[in-house]
């Protein structure tokens, strides 16, 4: 059970890690790319759509387009371009609309008649070849939208703030775990360690009483020994020898032997 909460755990703590690392890079890469006509990767630009104007038949407003640099000589009716405005109603904004056909300008330049296929309206001004970007390549449907909200307080709350908050908190409450753990383990240590000085303790006192116990045993057996040694004899004293003992039959030899040499 353990194993399979710290599995869920540690999925859980990539998928954070990964969404908040993801909305950091979506959010630099979106910064330095979107809606920025100068900069292109390898020759790529990328918009986000801000009106409705194609959404009969392409890419809806909060759609992000990206358009590949191409050769305006070699467009097409019905190709998809984005082009910087020079209508001054819209003028300098970046427009991506339909071309409907080929045509040249009141100085003879050579361009393009746009219109937009929800109202079906040609655009006011011919697009000349110095401000096409580029031809439509690929539609990212809501990435617009998505990126325009992470741009508010809120969505940056959500989406970057807020995952990051709850990863280092994770990681917080790891780093507590693991402290918990650590002194734990320390604590175990400690009266293990604690368990074996007493035992140590019990053994040399139960030595200590084994030793007093033979002191006291070697003590008695000595004093034993002094009670039972001879008294040494003063210098002088005359020590009487009693006789040996005689039986009947040699002492009546004796008379004998005595009577004889009378």
């Amino acid at each position: 059970m353990k194993n399979t909460l710290n599995t869920i755990k540690n999925v859980i703590t990539w998928l954070i890690t990964a969404v908040a690392v993801g909305m950091m890079i979506f959010t630099v890469i979106s910064v330095f790319t979107l809606n920025q006509r100068e900069r292109n990767v390898f020759g790529y630009r990328a918009f986000i759509v801000l009106s409705d104007s194609m959404s009969a038949t392409d890419f809806d407003a909060g759609d992000v387009v990206i358009v590949k640099e191409a050769d305006p000589t070699t467009l097409q009716e019905g190709d998809i371009i984005a082009f910087i405005s020079q209508d001054p109603e819209y003028f300098g904004e970046t427009i991506t609309h339909k071309i409907r056909r080929k045509t040249t300008n009141q100085n003879g330049d050579p361009g393009f008649v746009t219109y937009g296929t929800t109202t079906n309206t040609d655009d006011n001004v011919i697009v000349t070849y110095p401000y096409i970007l580029g031809k439509h390549a690929l539609t990212l449907p809501k990435v617009g939208t998505f990126f325009t909200f992470l741009k508010t307080t809120p969505g940056y709350i959500m989406c970057i703030l807020i995952p990051f908050l709850l990863l280092i908190g994770m990681q917080g409450w790891d780093c507590v775990v693991l402290f918990k753990e650590y002194k734990k383990e320390q604590m175990e240590e400690i009266q293990a360690e604690k368990a074996q000085l007493e035992a140590e303790r019990k053994r040399s006192e139960e030595m200590m009483q084994e030793l007093l116990a033979l002191k006291s045993q070697l003590s008695g057996t000595a004093a034993a020994n002094t009670q039972t040694a001879p008294q040494p004899v003063p210098a002088g004293t005359v020590i009487e020898q009693s006789a040996p003992h005689q039986s009947p039959a040699d002492a009546a030899a004796e008379q004998t032997v005595e009577t004889t040499a009378e």
